[in-house]
């Protein structure tokens, strides 16, 4: 009988910055074998925000954070779950002065497929 799981420690995925800012992600869609949805794991350093952008998206916070809707901010507590549908806007930020926020950040492909996500839209409706 086949197998259809993977464990994968997020460590050994190579982080690298967000296209649009450099707070740190590391794509694990490929390597957990992911079809129908992508996974992140993201670290947020104190100062760092993520790119305010819509789609829909699950956050889990693992250390406790701060979550950006549509300008007003929500604090998470760790392992605390939020779910953003896809018209708001929203971003994951880091308002602390000493603490690493980490999270894990599972979201259906806008358009397209795990390889293409398609577009990922921007608050003044540009595409990426």
């Amino acid at each position: 009988m086949a197998s259809d799981f993977e464990v994968v420690d997020p460590e050994a995925v190579e982080p690298e910055p967000f296209v649009t800012c450099d707070v740190r992600h590391r794509k694990l869609t490929a390597a957990l074998g992911c079809t129908e949805l992508r996974r992140n794991a993201v670290t947020v350093e104190p100062g760092e925000a993520t790119t305010p952008h819509r789609h829909e998206e699950v956050y889990v916070s693992l250390t406790g954070g701060r979550v950006e809707i549509d300008g007003d901010a929500y604090d998470v507590p760790e392992g605390g779950v939020v779910r953003v549908g896809p018209e708001p806007l929203r971003s994951v930020r880091n308002d602390t002065d000493d603490e690493t926020h980490e999270w894990v950040m599972v979201g259906a492909p806008p358009v397209g497929t795990v390889e293409d996500f398609g577009n990922t839209v921007l608050p003044d409706g540009e595409q990426l």
